[in-house]
Order: C-alpha cells, then structure tokens, then sequence
C-alpha cells in the first residue's frame, strides 16, 4: 500500500493551509485514503528537513511531501531559510532514497505566495502531490 507523509510548516500558516488543503485533495483524488496520508505539522520551514529525515528512517513511506512558505523580508534571513531547507531536503532525499518534494514556496510577497495556491501560476500544493505521485511511480519502475 502506499505511503505518502506531508511535512508541513506552520509559520504564514494561511498560506501553508492552502498548500496542505491542495496537496490532501490531490493524493485523494489520485486514489489515496486518508489513512495513506501522514501530516507533520513543524513550526517553521527550517524544521522541515530534520522532519523528513526521520519519516525517511521509518522505511514506512513512499515519499514525502515538504510544504511551507518563505516570504521576503527586510533582512537577509529569507536567503538563509531558503537555503537551509532546499538544501536539507535534497540530502535527505539522496541518502535517504526517497523522494522528498520540495512545495516550499520563497517569494517576494504574499500576493505572490497567493498567486502560487491557485492563482496566476496552478496550485503548488496540488503540483507538489502530483509529483509525489509520479516519483513514486519511475523509482517502481527502476527496480
């Protein structure tokens, strides 16, 4: 049966809401229940990642869905988080054999982030299911 965990920042949780929302009606719609769907709510994106390593440990889960929300502010700190969690995901993802989808959105503003949750450019939670879904799918084929 498979698995698929969602780890998911709480921080612009009206953003990241939306993203969860996009994400669960995407897996359920491709034929998922809920019962193959595990949310990890953390409180920030930097969090994420020691998250997915974890969930990645229990073996239990196909792949893994990281969704969160990093707007720009007046300092530096945005360029840090965005690099900390992208990169703490992908060496996740590769020593860990596991695909570990990167729905974190890093934008400029919240208009953007909107635009982003089924605005001007799809719905990245809904995208970021999909892809679950397909890597899943080529890494079977692989084996």
């Amino acid at each position: 049966m498979q698995m698929i965990a969602i780890v998911v920042s709480r921080f612009n949780e009206d953003i990241t809401g939306a993203l969860l929302d996009g994400a669960v009606n995407q897996l359920k719609e491709s034929g998922l229940s809920e019962h193959q769907i595990t949310v990890v709510k953390v409180p920030g994106a930097v969090e994420i990642p020691l998250i997915a390593q974890e969930l990645a440990k229990l073996k239990k889960y196909q792949a893994i869905i990281a969704l969160g929300a990093v707007i720009r502010g007046e300092t530096s700190h945005y360029d840090y988080v965005c690099e900390q969690v992208s990169q703490g995901c992908q060496k996740v993802m590769l020593e860990q054999s596991i695909p570990v989808v990167f729905g974190i959105l890093t934008t400029e503003n919240e208009e953007q982030a909107w635009d982003r949750l089924g605005g001007k450019h799809g719905h990245k939670g809904r995208e970021s299911a999909e892809v679950a879904i397909e890597m899943i799918s080529i890494l079977k084929q692989l084996v």
